[in-house]
């Protein structure tokens, strides 16, 4: 995401000829881009953004189960 990002103001930067990037080879200016791809083809390749969206789950059901354990009264479980 925050090579995307950096692409993006790269690019306006570039567009607009504003600063020193109006300078810059083009080359340099679209290389945040690639360095995303990478970074996404690496992280499905991996498993990181499956393993990071497993952990998101388990904390919402943690947590619904540790707002219904205090609705009753037991109060949430602690940890071993």
């Amino acid at each position: 995401m925050y090579f995307l990002i950096l692409g993006l103001v790269l690019l306006a930067m570039k567009y607009l000829e504003f600063g020193p990037v109006a300078n810059w080879s083009w080359t340099v200016v679209l290389a945040p881009f690639a360095l995303a791809a990478l970074w996404w083809a690496w992280a499905d390749w991996s498993g990181y953004s499956k393993k990071k969206a497993m952990e998101r789950m388990d904390k919402r059901k943690q947590d619904r189960i540790d707002k219904q354990r205090s609705a009753l009264g037991i109060g949430p479980k602690k940890p071993r």
